[in-house]
């Protein structure tokens, strides 16, 4: 069984945020913003996040060319939004996936992103929607220092979105999907038609 984590830098300190990382004995950090450079919170830049975590022998990659919310290949969007799903099924995403697990035979990994709730964030409802397996656990390390594991991040959505745990006619599996599908709809990048106001936390 492989061990994953997930994690908003939200507006941590640095300091802050290497604790966190150090209480879950994380080794190394996946970053899966696609721009990996935030106007509100500097300390999260890529160099200096990087040599941040360095000086705590803790790992650093850039993952958001592969793992991103965005993407260069035209044909992931429909009408100016991002399709989860066809962004799924990329090569470039597939490969960023198998890193992750090449990763975690060596590393106890966190994926990095900007946002401090898993389920407002890709690094959930896209990344470890395709990483979910039996011999993966994942866990999101919360603002507080808390885990959430992912099965019980599944139900807080449901109950977010309003779908049901149980129905007659789908199944459970079933269900938990549909609570993806939804949430990918709310959270996709919508490429902006004028101007240069994307957002630069992800």
């Amino acid at each position: 069984m492989y061990k994953l984590y997930t994690i908003g830098h939200s507006t941590h300190s640095g300091e802050e945020f290497v604790g966190l990382l150090s209480m879950h004995s994380v080794s190394a950090v996946c970053d899966v913003r696609s721009s990996p450079y935030s106007k509100f919170n500097p300390q999260f830049n890529k160099e200096i996040i990087r040599d941040e975590l360095k000086r705590h022998c803790i790992a650093y990659v850039f993952l958001g060319k592969e793992l991103g919310p965005r993407s260069d290949d035209s044909g992931c969007y429909d009408k100016g939004r991002i399709r989860y799903d066809r962004l799924a099924a990329t090569e470039l995403f597939q490969q960023g996936l198998e890193r992750v697990r090449k990763g975690m035979v060596n590393y106890r990994v966190a994926l990095m992103c900007a946002e401090k709730d898993p389920l407002t964030c890709h690094r959930t409802i896209l990344i470890c929607r395709n990483l979910r397996s039996e011999d993966i656990e994942i866990s999101h390390i919360l603002e507080d220092g808390k885990l959430e594991n992912n099965q019980d991040a599944e139900k807080r959505l449901m109950d977010m979105l309003k779908i049901p745990r149980a129905e007659l006619f789908d199944s459970e599996e079933d269900l938990v999907q549909r609570a993806y599908d939804r949430q990918s709809e709310k959270i996709a990048y919508v490429k902006k038609i004028t101007g240069d106001s994307e957002n630069s936390e992800v």
